[in-house]
């Protein structure tokens, strides 16, 4: 279930999981958004297209079923699913890589004009919303973001490139719940007085509701707000906490570290739905990445009678923030750096990423 990083390394290689003896069903949207391009797209450095995997003509180049539907529900006792449209399906393994979606306990998200982070399809929107208003009113509209970790700093500046790229200065405002600290308090100084130059501010506070015109804070306050933007904290599809198996705070399903529900053997799952317990780590791409030979492996090895081998998420990664003016910030445990040199780097992997993921012929 789910087209992510993982299951993208799982699609090019599914003849060794047919090889295993695995009859491979694919339940997932017919399009994947790759995540390292989203903001790239929303500055207006890339087009959509640029970021976008066609996951249906993938699978069917690898002999996968895929079956473009929701699951309603999973029966894990049974071993079926209850699949959108009416019918079911049944199974004997399932491997959840299903992403997350935005916290949001306000229940915001369906207002007018708040534009949720997740699913990645929203930025594309917000992008065209954005770029109406620009163009219609000849203004940078007042843009607030609620979250002040790495997402919310990295969309606040995509956006501020937007503006600039229609030659207007950005009017937006972070707001983070507390002082931010995802970063060595050198890059986050120098990133603040970056973002700072081009119309981006930083405040502490949290959004609370939304009307026309401006949003409300917990402690009372108001802003100025045009178009909200969800980039708060990350928790599971509500899928994942309706399967019945332990979870951690964020609804994330518990997994040991070769990757299945310590509850149910035949339950794996990778990437933003998952925590491996003893190693926990902050939704990222590059896990999803790191762990999907992994997955391989066991799925294979469970098919076989193998055993099944463990993954260890690293504990530094490189982590690079597209800034939208042309540069970027590398953080890499307590190393950084920000310029050009940055971004190009960035580039570099998640256009080869893309190339990779889009390749017809499996790559072992």
């Amino acid at each position: 279930m789910g087209a992510g990083h993982a299951h993208l390394h799982l699609l090019a290689r599914a003849e060794r999981l047919q090889a295993a003896g695995l009859e491979v069903t694919l339940i997932a949207p017919p399009e994947f958004h790759y995540s390292g391009l989203a903001t790239g797209v929303l500055s207006g450095a890339f087009p959509e297209a640029a970021a976008r995997i066609d996951v249906a003509a993938l699978a069917a180049s690898h002999g996968v079923l895929h079956l473009p539907t929701l699951v309603e529900s999973v029966d894990l006792h049974r071993r079926t699913l209850a699949l959108g449209g009416g019918g079911d399906r049944g199974f004997d393994v399932i491997s959840f890589n299903v992403g997350s979606r935005v916290s949001d306990p306000g229940g915001l998200a369906g207002m007018p004009d708040v534009w949720p982070v997740k699913p990645l399809s929203r930025l594309f929107d917000l992008k065209a919303r954005l770029e109406a208003v620009l163009i219609a009113k000849g203004r940078a509209p007042a843009i607030v973001v609620a979250g002040g970790g790495q997402t919310g700093f990295e969309i606040a500046a995509a956006l501020a490139g937007l503006c600039a790229r229609h030659g207007q200065h950005a009017d937006i405002t972070v707001v983070s719940r507390g002082p931010p600290g995802w970063a060595p308090s050198p890059a986050l100084s120098g990133l603040t007085r970056h973002l700072g130059a081009r119309g981006v501010c930083v405040i502490e506070g949290e959004v609370t509701a939304s009307e026309p015109g401006l949003c409300r804070l917990a402690d009372g306050r108001s802003l100025a707000c045009e178009i909200l933007v969800l980039a708060g904290g990350l928790v599971a599809p509500p899928l994942i906490a309706g399967l019945g198996l332990a979870t951690d705070a964020a609804g994330r399903l518990r997994v040991t570290p070769q990757l299945h529900a310590r509850d149910d053997s035949a339950v794996f799952a990778t990437g933003d739905c998952a925590v491996i317990e003893g190693g926990a780590r902050p939704p990222a791409g590059v896990f999803g990445v790191r762990a999907a030979p992994i997955l391989l492996a066991n799925l294979i090895a469970r098919a076989t009678g193998a055993r099944l081998r463990a993954y260890q998420p690293q504990r530094r990664w490189l982590s690079v923030m597209d800034l939208g003016d042309g540069t970027g910030l590398a953080l890499r445990g307590r190393l950084w750096w920000r310029g050009r040199t940055a971004l190009w780097l960035k580039r570099r992997l998640d256009l080869g990423f893309v190339a990779q993921a889009r390749r017809i012929r499996p790559d072992a």
